[in-house]
């Protein structure tokens, strides 16, 4: 397994945790990096993920509702929310991924930690996302 792929599941399972106990992001990153060995190539994209995914919570989960049919943020599964989340954070403001990068780890996230439908509907939305919001623009002009 790739160094970024498990910093995105140690994101996901950050994330999840202060979603869950309201921690602080510093204080999630630190605990997870004090209890699990996290190589030290992937620290900065763990911590870039987790802070970069809170500093735009708002915006990244208006995005994400606006292109979940039928299914408001606060009804969906917390680790979908999360992975989709991460994975629209990487799409809009990570320009060094790929985004058919982003939307493939999402998959495999939502395989891994997810319920038995959660791929489909990460997929579904993030189509959606990379279609609507990405469709025509370069990553220069999404990122600035």
């Amino acid at each position: 397994m790739s160094a970024r792929r498990r910093a995105r599941e140690a994101a996901l399972q950050i994330l999840y945790e202060m979603e869950i106990t309201g921690t602080s992001p510093e204080e999630a990153l630190s605990s997870y990096m004090e209890t699990f060995a996290v190589r030290p190539v992937a620290k900065d994209f763990v911590r870039e993920l987790v802070l970069g995914v809170w500093a735009r919570r708002e915006e990244i989960d208006s995005i994400i509702q606006r292109h979940s049919r039928n299914w408001r943020l606060e009804r969906m599964a917390s680790i979908d929310r999360n992975i989709l989340r991460i994975a629209t954070y990487e799409l809009l403001f990570r320009p060094d991924i790929p985004p058919k990068v982003s939307l493939n780890e999402a998959i495999e996230l939502a395989k891994r930690f997810g319920s038995e439908e959660s791929a489909s509907f990460v997929n579904g939305i993030l189509d959606a996302i990379y279609r609507q919001e990405l469709g025509g623009m370069s990553r220069a002009a999404r990122v600035s």
